[in-house]
């Protein structure tokens, strides 16, 4: 091999391992943040019970939440410069139909903070983003614990739908405020001649969670079937 063919191959192989050792930091502080919110979570209702009386839990847990799930973001960022190969537009929506929850829901109503489906959600979340990024993490270095695989193919059959629950349960409490306060919303007559309804936006993602949940809780269980029944992780 020449000087010249050699320098290319490193030139080559020196972005891809600063790729690899970002994507693993990543992936290791997200199972850091994710994990305290999951800690955060479970001392509001035991060792810190005393707070509930003073704050909500979301006044409680609200930044790490808006910071670890926003953070999210970046991913969708991962794989437009293909340091992850993915489907961008699968990945894009995943990403954004969290942050919606989080931003567009719960942050932005008071009704949608003091929702039962955010403790639901966060939960799932949680737990569920533990194991995901971890198994991203391991999955870089080579060496996914079987342990970590048959969660990630496993917790979802309970998780999933506690998640959908909760969601739907924070945009549920969040729509009677957009609809009194009519937030975010444009109506006419105006300048650009352009009508558009929060409400009615968001009773149409709420909808849309009947055919995708079905679709998407079955590519699970088939992934699941395919991975846990092999014995191998992908």
């Amino acid at each position: 091999m020449s000087s010249e063919t050699e320098k290319k191959v490193q030139k080559s192989r020196g972005p891809s391992q600063l790729a690899k050792f970002y994507l693993i930091l990543y992936n290791a502080v997200q199972v850091a943040g994710w994990s305290f919110m999951l800690f955060q979570l479970i001392s509001y209702y035991t060792i810190d019970k005393a707070v509930q009386s003073k704050m909500t839990l979301w006044e409680y847990i609200s930044w790490t939440v808006i910071v670890f799930q926003n953070a999210a973001v970046l991913e969708i960022l991962h794989v437009a410069f293909g340091i992850v190969k993915s489907n961008l537009f699968i990945t894009t929506v995943q990403v954004l139909s969290r942050v919606m929850v989080v931003c567009g829901v719960i942050l932005a109503t008071p009704t949608g903070r003091v929702s039962p489906g955010v403790p639901l959600a966060l939960l799932a979340w949680s737990v569920t983003e533990i194991i995901r990024y971890g198994y991203y993490a391991f999955n870089l270095i080579g060496a996914v614990p079987y342990v970590i695989v048959y969660l990630r193919y496993t917790t979802f059959i309970a998780l999933y739908p506690i998640g959908v629950t909760g969601e739907l349960l924070c945009f549920y409490w969040a729509q009677s405020h957009i609809q009194e306060s009519k937030q975010w919303s444009i109506e006419m007559p105006n300048k650009i001649n352009f009508t558009f309804s929060y409400f009615y936006f968001m009773w149409m993602v709420m909808l849309s969670y009947i055919p995708l949940f079905p679709q998407m809780y079955l590519h699970m269980f088939a992934q699941r079937k395919k991975i846990i029944g092999s014995g191998r992780s992908h």
